[in-house]
């Protein structure tokens, strides 16, 4: 997407403009208006036919909104929790409380960093042993007291250093998914970027799966596919195509709930629209789920992922 480049500039060149037109005697308003027309014909030439590479370059764009600035724009009242009481506290990884259309909720979410100093901090948005735990902790007073969560992922995956495998970074995910499986209170999941393999899907299980339209959900990253499965790093676009990542085609193969439409470029473009989006939709799945007796609630769960996938017995083979 190296057209993209080309927007920015055009982007610039019209605020630019825009400044220059508040000096008195300056009247620009005809070259802004055609500036703007023919960004907006660029934009939607660049974005009428998204590749899936494309698709999981947008989830990675920098600029996207992150899992703090939901908490801050989507909710009100968040109040972060820290800690899992055994090896301290995560910062890949958010937890807390808050209310949602002033109903209390629990809250979570792989947070990333604006900086090389915040990513440090927050390990890429990579949780670690003590992240998953601190989710578990957080999860368990949900359930407690009867509240429900709304997990927001965006990683590209658990973080891989030698910490996390001394801290049993599988145990921590492995007791996350089973803790999940059968929570007796109702679970929103947001693949709110990218949706990367065990790390995601750690605080991914939940009654209602919603993806945002450029958002990806995979077992494994484009590149560590082509590597792995044609030892060659430079077939990503194959491998992303053959993933099935995106939220349209995640969709059709009955995986997910929800696409929640983005703006013309990503999500990066509009973040007031975005951070709508997501606050009606979360509302309208949890209002759904309010009434569900909570021993149906976790039945349907169950039920929902043990008929994920096809198969075939030798004998109709």
């Amino acid at each position: 997407m190296s057209d993209e480049r080309t927007l920015d500039l055009l982007e610039a060149k019209i605020r630019e403009l825009q400044e220059l037109n508040k000096i008195d005697g300056m009247d620009l308003h005809a070259e802004i208006t055609k500036l703007e027309a023919k960004l907006e014909d660029l934009r939607v030439a660049l974005y009428a036919d998204l590749s899936d590479w494309d698709r999981v370059k947008i989830a990675r764009h920098a600029k996207r909104p992150y899992a703090c600035d939901y908490f801050e724009n989507v909710f009100t009242d968040f109040y972060e929790l820290h800690g899992d009481r055994f090896a301290g506290d995560d910062r890949a990884l958010v937890t807390g409380l808050a209310r949602l259309d002033n109903k209390p909720v629990v809250v979570m979410g792989q947070q990333k960093g604006r900086s090389t100093e915040e990513n440090k901090e927050r390990f890429f948005g990579m949780p670690r042993p003590q992240g998953y735990r601190k989710a578990q902790r957080i999860l368990r007073l949900a359930e407690r007291f009867d509240l429900p969560v709304i997990s927001l992922v965006d990683t590209a995956g658990a973080y891989p250093g030698l910490e996390s495998e001394s801290g049993n970074i599988g145990g921590a995910i492995a007791q996350n998914l089973a803790l999940m499986s059968h929570l007796r209170v109702p679970i929103v999941v947001c693949v709110v970027g990218e949706g990367g393999s065990g790390g995601a899907l750690a605080i991914g299980v939940g009654d209602r799966i919603l993806m945002l339209e450029n958002a990806t959900f995979s077992v494994i990253s484009p590149e560590g596919a082509a590597a792995i499965l044609w030892k060659d790093k430079e077939r990503i676009r194959e491998a992303a195509e053959a993933l099935q990542l995106t939220a349209g085609k995640l969709l059709e193969l009955g995986l997910i709930d929800e696409v929640i439409p983005e703006p013309l470029g990503g999500a990066h473009k509009d973040w007031p629209s975005v951070f709508e989006s997501v606050r009606t939709a979360l509302i309208r799945h949890i209002d759904q789920m309010e009434s569900i007796p909570r021993d149906q609630l976790v039945e349907s769960r169950y039920l929902r992922y043990r008929g994920i996938g096809e198969f075939r017995t030798l004998a109709e083979a």
